[in-house]
């Protein structure tokens, strides 16, 4: 949102103070976004408007030439129903041909996306920003991957993970709080809609966060494969910083 300079800025890196080397508004980069849709039986009813909150989404994003999306729906295992494309009758299509039922395997699908669809080895360039878009409700009922597994590997990926709740129960659940954790731990952020008209302002939030964003760059010295927690602050007034919680340092084996 508001003009930032680095000057604003205090980076930690396991506690200690980091020297930023770059710090710019990123309103252009390249997206790569994956749409991961939950079509397990405890969302049969709402199915609809996510399909079409998530179509809509796409319409809005995707730039031709420049983004590409892909989208997975999961119940007990995820199925990939469109592979990367910036093709949005595509897209639509694949989000449509989703159907209910089934147990909920929402750890599976989280790790089955990131680690087939957005490492890049070697890194991208110009960088593209991964992002991963849940809707579900958190619950997991039938993964064999555990909910750390599905986060360190979408720490792996860089991916941020954006989730939309479909509880609407107006009361917390387990799940919301496992998407919320997720959503945190990545840079992202968990909405939590009251109805199913709600999801298409939640998703133009969402396409609002993407384009306007901010990167900064500093000297990392671990090279060991550990995940290295970062603090990202600022003093200016009124302002929180949304920010990864850490990431895994390049082992000396892997090329610097």
């Amino acid at each position: 949102g508001s003009n930032l300079s680095e000057d604003h800025v205090n980076v930690h890196e396991c506690g200690k103070p980091q020297n930023i080397l770059f710090f710019g508004r990123e309103t252009n980069l390249p997206l790569r976004i994956v749409i991961l849709i939950d079509t397990s039986n405890s969302i049969r009813m709402r199915l609809q408007f996510e399909q079409q909150a998530a179509t809509d989404f796409l319409y809005d994003t995707i730039r031709p030439d420049t983004d590409k999306a892909f989208v997975v729906g999961f119940d007990v295992e995820p199925v990939m129903v469109q592979d990367y494309t910036d093709d949005l009758d595509k897209l639509k299509e694949g989000i449509n041909s989703l159907q209910a039922g089934g147990g909920t395997g929402l750890y599976d699908a989280i790790y089955y996306a990131c680690k087939e669809k957005m490492i890049y080895i070697p890194a991208p360039h110009p960088y593209l920003r991964r992002v991963l878009i849940v809707v579900s409700d958190g619950r997991d009922n039938f993964s064999e991957h555990s909910r750390e597994e599905a986060l360190s590997m979408a720490q792996k990926a860089e991916a941020t993970i954006y989730a939309i709740s479909t509880n609407w129960t107006g009361m917390q659940t387990r799940g919301d709080k496992v998407l919320e954790y997720l959503a945190k731990e990545t840079g992202g952020r968990a909405f939590f809609p009251f109805q199913a008209s709600d999801l298409a302002g939640d998703f133009k939030r969402i396409a609002r966060e993407l384009r306007s964003q901010y990167s900064l760059a500093y000297a990392i010295s671990a090279h060991d494969g550990s995940f290295r927690k970062i603090s990202i602050k600022t003093d200016k007034k009124g302002l929180r910083v949304q920010a990864k919680a850490g990431y895994f340092a390049p082992s000396s084996s892997e090329p610097k």
